[in-house]
């Protein structure tokens, strides 16, 4: 099979591809037959070398696939050639993978592969984000940073789905689309402080959550009404200038804001974190949510929005469309 390594960290460029033998599936596991991968900008900052959670040089990344079962353990309610997504703790950038039967699950009739693979990551952040921490209600307004990507996207549609209204920084060349797909205001993080937006648009109250992976903390907090919840879930900023090289995210890390509890308890305030890479030992809350929202994509409740796809060999290519945030939607690799 054909599986795209990282040997070191670097540019695009360094991503290989190499041949090699099929996995073999341990027991309980399942051998899949990908047909597309997610990429995810956590792949990105791996292959930067500044993603502490990723496996060491040389490796093969990537968090979710979807594809046909090839084998499966008899006890499980898996069955040859089945379609199905997994979550996948790395080793998705290939064309066969072993996984965990309890990280698999069924793709329902309707959804394509790349569907299927668009769905893991994006809307089980943006279930936890949303449901479990932020505890979105009809009639909140909910401030969504990067809304125009995959985590964005899928935040967009649950908070409709709960009748919360979205305000979403984007560029200026992606507001048409967030609009389509319901943001009610869209602000240009590049031209307008989006600090001074918010509090516009809301007439000085604030929002009610504010979903933050660019590492705008201490401003996304400002925006937030009394009661309000601020989720942290990724920090590109660390990223920025997308070199592989730690040391250049230190003083973006060091400048990194911190929330003392008699602060927390006077403004009436929450912030969260979250990580789904550190709920692998919670795969009985991550399957019963992914069985939700598979349920909820074949009756048409979500639609997970697919925005490029690239070949395997290309995943260089995919890393690029990323890091230059060109993305609206999610990016995968196709076999």
């Amino acid at each position: 099979m054909r599986s795209v390594w990282i040997p070191k960290a670097g540019p695009p460029e360094v991503l290989e591809v190499r041949d090699g033998p099929d996995p073999v599936p341990r027991p309980g596991e399942a051998l899949i037959r990908v047909r597309a991968s997610g990429v995810n900008f956590a792949d990105v900052a791996a292959r930067l070398g500044v993603y502490p959670d990723a496996p060491p040089f040389p490796c093969v990344v990537g968090y979710e696939v979807a594809g046909v079962v090839e084998q499966a353990p008899a006890a499980d309610g898996l069955s040859q050639g089945q379609r199905v997504t997994a979550l996948t703790r790395f080793g998705g950038y290939a064309e066969t993978v072993a996984v965990p039967a309890a990280q698999v699950f069924p793709l329902p009739d309707g959804l394509s592969f790349e569907q299927g693979a668009a769905i893991p990551v994006n809307y089980l952040t943006a279930v936890l984000m949303l449901r479990h921490f932020g505890n979105v209600q009809a009639g909140d307004r909910v401030l969504v940073h990067a809304a125009a990507g995959g985590v964005g996207m899928a935040a967009i549609q649950l908070c409709r789905a709960a009748g919360a209204e979205v305000i979403g920084t984007a560029s200026a060349s992606k507001h048409a689309v967030l609009r389509e797909h319901g943001v009610a205001h869209a602000i240009d993080y590049r031209t307008e402080d989006f600090e001074q937006a918010v509090k516009r648009i809301t007439g000085g109250r604030g929002v009610d959550v504010v979903l933050d992976a660019t590492g705008a903390f201490r401003k996304s907090y400002r925006c937030l009404a009394p009661l309000g919840r601020l989720v942290c879930f990724g920090f590109s900023a660390a990223a920025s200038g997308m070199t592989p090289n730690r040391l250049a995210a230190l003083p973006k890390l060091l400048a990194l804001p911190w929330f003392h509890p008699v602060q927390l308890m006077n403004a009436n305030k929450a912030v969260i974190g979250v990580n789904l890479g550190h709920l692998w030992d919670r795969i009985d809350l991550l399957r019963r949510e992914m069985l939700t929202l598979l349920s909820d994509a074949q009756a048409g409740r979500i639609a997970p929005v697919v925005g490029k796809t690239f070949p395997l060999p290309e995943a260089a290519a995919a890393h690029r469309y990323i890091q230059e945030r060109r993305n609206v939607g999610k990016v995968l690799l196709t076999v």
